[in-house]
């Protein structure tokens, strides 16, 4: 069958794969075996990274099978910032990295989100990691009574990117009610304009699973913003949303003397 762009005229284009923007992050939050082998049928085509959400990759039956089902889609994977946390609570650092290193994964997420811990910290474990992995980092904090400015969002991004992430992932958590929402999951205007003007959208993967979310940054942000946080059932539907084929964003890709 053909493309969507070959069908209709004003299709907005889409990056092939390896892409650098225009990135879907797709959240398994303990998904079996057969469930991945099925959203890795309809999603490889449109989801550039699987976190495996917060400690779920070490109690997931078959883990090692799923993460191979990932790779042959062309799926990235890699585990949720909450357990590398887990880890260095510990003092368990080389532990963490050896099992990035039997797991077969080459991406790595930083955060610190729930063990709070010095930002120089972070930014060393970033350059560290960066050595040997691809880095990723989270900025903000999972809980609601620790609230940053939006100039300690940027000076943070800034520093974790110049460490060696490759890109920083804007805090909401799963709810889409934390971070760069507010409580009832409408979007933080002025932090999110703050972030996108000094650091660049296209530095930032904005965690967004909320369908309202995700039709606010593709109308804001165009068809190329990077979204993550996105449940597996959900790709399609996210695909639509970014092709102006969903409602929420129908006449966003229009020229005027169609709408």
């Amino acid at each position: 069958m053909k493309q969507a762009g070959e069908l209709l005229t004003h299709i907005p284009p889409r990056p092939p794969k390896p892409r650098k923007e225009g990135l879907t992050m797709v959240m398994d939050k303990g998904l079996s075996l057969r469930e991945a082998e099925d959203f890795a049928s309809v999603g490889g085509n449109y989801a550039d990274f699987v976190k495996l959400g917060f400690g779920t990759s070490i109690i997931t039956p078959g883990v090692e099978r799923k993460i191979k089902t990932y790779h042959d889609a062309g799926m990235t994977v890699y585990f949720g910032g909450t357990l590398f946390e887990a880890f260095v609570v510990r003092n368990m650092y080389d532990e963490y990295v050896s099992l990035l290193k039997e797991a077969n994964v080459s991406m790595v997420e930083i955060s610190d989100g729930s063990y709070e811990f010095e930002h120089s910290r972070k930014l060393g474990y970033i350059r560290r990691l960066s050595e040997e992995f691809t880095v990723i980092s989270e900025v903000g904090s999972k809980k609601k009574n620790i609230v940053y400015s939006p100039d300690q969002w940027v000076e943070m991004m800034k520093s974790e990117l110049e460490a060696g992430s490759v890109k920083v992932i804007a805090e909401a958590r799963e709810s889409g009610t934390i971070g760069i929402y507010n409580d009832d999951g409408s979007v933080n205007l002025e932090l999110i304009n703050t972030i996108s003007r000094e650091i660049g959208f296209e530095n930032v993967l904005w965690e967004a699973p909320l369908k309202q979310q995700q039709a606010w940054f593709i109308t804001n942000f165009g068809a190329n913003v990077n979204l993550g946080n996105i449940a597996p059932h959900e790709i399609i539907a996210l695909e639509s949303l970014r092709l102006g084929l969903r409602s929420d964003t129908f006449f966003s890709f229009l020229p005027d003397e169609m709408k």
